[in-house]
């Protein structure tokens, strides 16, 4: 598989990369051999960046990637991990809902400081049973989880304290990179202002349908030479399962505009003879700016199913013909919620 360089480093991923959180139990139950099986899938289709978190099932994805690819040899995949949340033990039955079903039993608590991050590090370090973490993402900084309010707080312990940290990690070689992973593109502008990002992980803002990133985010990465890695590119779901009963867009069931949107987009793809989610995963690898796609799945045969729409890539002139029914995210409202 094709690689593409993050920022201005050495470090090379692959044009494809799998996201752990559904190996943590996001909605469903993923049961260990299954979990293995697709990370297996993974690997065997040429997929050399894994990327988990903290958050993911409480623990329990990274426990799952690193049993997976401490059998791996050294120097053969990128691994990215986040900070930002710190877990801490909490009674058996007692863990809140997240929506990760049977997750450790941990809650976690913010903390975007220079103590929490290396704290965070260590603790990811035990987790995962590896030696070595490649890129460091800060995870849902911004309005987008927290609220104005309470971000604001966060926003200045990562300003102030957080980032030096992770300039820290870097310089030692401790990491090779390091950035954000978020859902939302405001703070990544104001992040950007105060600190040099080697790369964004932005989940949902650059996609088939939604192009929020497209006007400010974009060129400001252009000129910082910063990479994005993407993920979300079917949009909470619909660009895969097209605009069908109950179907989901940004976490929520997706509504009139939106479903009349994709509903047009689907009819495109089928005057090409493609499925709707062959133009939506391609299509952020389009722009240079762009390092990888991230894709996550519980389950091998969705793997298999994603990797094969990967190639052969689509014809430039197919995605004007989406142009007309893209959109851009409304503005954030004060209580982390869309308004």
């Amino acid at each position: 598989m094709k690689t593409r360089r993050i920022g201005k480093t050495k470090l090379e991923v692959t044009e494809i990369s799998f996201g752990a959180a559904a190996l943590g139990g996001l909605y469903r139950a993923c049961p260990r051999e299954v979990a293995m099986d697709t990370l297996q899938a993974a690997w065997d289709s040429g997929i050399r960046y894994f990327d988990v978190a903290p958050w993911y099932g409480l623990g329990l994805a990274e426990r799952r990637v690193g049993d997976f690819l401490r059998d791996q040899p050294d120097g053969s995949y990128v691994l990215s991990t986040k900070v930002g949340r710190l877990l801490r033990p909490v009674p058996t039955g007692t863990v809140p809902d997240y929506s990760y079903v049977d997750p450790l039993s941990f809650d976690a608590d913010y903390d975007y400081s220079y103590d929490g991050i290396m704290r965070s590090v260590e603790f990811s370090y035990a987790r995962l049973g590896l030696n070595r973490i490649d890129i460091l993402y800060v995870h849902d900084i911004g309005v987008y989880t927290h609220g104005a309010a309470k971000n604001a707080v966060y926003q200045k312990q990562l300003l102030d304290s957080g980032i030096k940290a992770l300039e820290e990690l870097r310089s030692s070689g401790a990491i090779s990179a390091f950035g954000l992973g978020v859902n939302e593109v405001p703070v990544c502008l104001d992040v950007m202002r105060n600190a040099d990002l080697d790369c964004i992980l932005m989940a949902g803002r650059y996609t088939l349908l939604d192009r929020s990133a497209v006007a400010e985010l974009l060129p400001l990465c252009r000129q910082k030479g910063t990479s994005l890695v993407v993920g979300g590119v079917f949009n909470s779901g619909i660009l895969a399962t097209g605009p069908v009963p109950g179907s989901h867009f940004d976490y929520m069931p997706a509504d009139d505009e939106v479903l009349a949107k994709v509903g047009a987009m689907e009819a495109i793809a089928k005057r090409h003879g493609v499925p709707l989610a062959a133009p939506a995963l391609q299509f952020p690898l389009r722009e240079p700016v762009v390092a990888s796609v991230l894709i996550g799945t519980a389950k091998p045969s969705s793997l298999t199913r994603n990797m094969e729409i990967v190639e052969p890539r689509l014809a430039d002139e197919i995605y004007a013909e989406f142009e007309p029914y893209t959109l851009v995210a409304p503005p954030l409202g004060a209580e982390a919620v869309r308004v």
